[in-house]
């Protein structure tokens, strides 16, 4: 059974996550995990190695089939949909591990995403014209004509960050789009995020670098042993005992203190 919905006049979360749960043969990825996401908000989610956070984005997203559960997309059970219908109604992704298309180029990329999704360009030249705007706004014009092989890591995650943006969603997942960065292309990739919040798009950042994830995010939830230990805001996560215990460690709180 699918449990209660709010009250009718409370405004519908852009996703809603029921008692989510994924079992790989005896153990427990993801178990009983709830939580909502109001439109234009930024809800970070970070947790040890193994927490089940990549679970969660690939269970949301169709990847995964969940053992339990329900995820729903603006007020819609999409559960157990296709990944393809679930992205018709606007949800995109980036993946941990950067996947490109191969044998075209970085602009052809993006156009190829912008050719599918609910508001998809109907030719080309749209899907083309799309791509490069896009390139400008995550800031590799520069490397439209280059193959995705030549790409530094950084220009990578933007490129893989510009292929789920083509698709026009609405709800955006993005997983450790972070990861392998220097300081300064840390700082770049958080304005970025700031700047598509503020275009209306509704964010779940999966991160583990701890500056950036503060930085950009409304709420956090802490995943640990596939549930979830707490929720809150940044301040209220971040101080909380059982976060420093088992994820961040008393150095990072002593630090964080000084």
């Amino acid at each position: 059974m699918i449990a209660p919905s709010a009250p009718a006049d409370a405004p519908v979360p852009i996703l809603e996550v029921r008692g989510l749960s994924r079992k790989f043969g005896g153990v427990w990825a993801l178990r009983d995990v709830s939580f909502a996401v109001a439109a234009g908000e930024v809800l970070g989610v970070i947790g040890p190695n193994g927490a089940g956070k990549t679970t969660l984005i690939n269970l949301i997203t169709g990847h995964l089939r969940p053992s339990g559960g329900h995820v729903l997309v603006g007020g819609i059970d999409v559960t157990k949909q296709r990944p393809w219908v679930i992205a018709h109604d606007g949800v995109a992704r980036t993946f941990q591990i950067v996947k490109p298309f191969r044998g075209v180029t970085v602009r052809e990329n993006v156009a190829i995403g912008a050719m599918h999704g609910n508001h998809r360009d109907r030719s080309v030249r749209e899907a083309l014209e799309t791509a490069d705007q896009i390139l400008e706004l995550v800031g590799i014009t520069h490397r439209a004509g280059s193959a995705p092989s030549e790409l530094s890591v950084a220009d990578a995650r933007r490129l893989e960050l510009a292929k789920a943006l083509a698709c026009r969603p609405r709800l955006l997942l993005i997983d450790e789009v972070m990861a392998g960065l220097r300081p300064q292309e840390i700082e770049s990739a958080v304005g970025l995020i700031h700047q598509l919040r503020e275009s209306g798009i509704t964010i779940v950042a999966v991160e583990h670098v701890m500056k950036a994830i503060i930085s950009i995010s409304d709420r956090i939830v802490v995943l640990h042993h596939g549930s979830i230990l707490t929720s809150g805001t940044p301040d209220q996560v971040l101080s909380d005992p059982r976060v420093i215990e088992a994820y961040l460690g008393h150095r990072f709180a002593r630090r964080r203190a000084t």
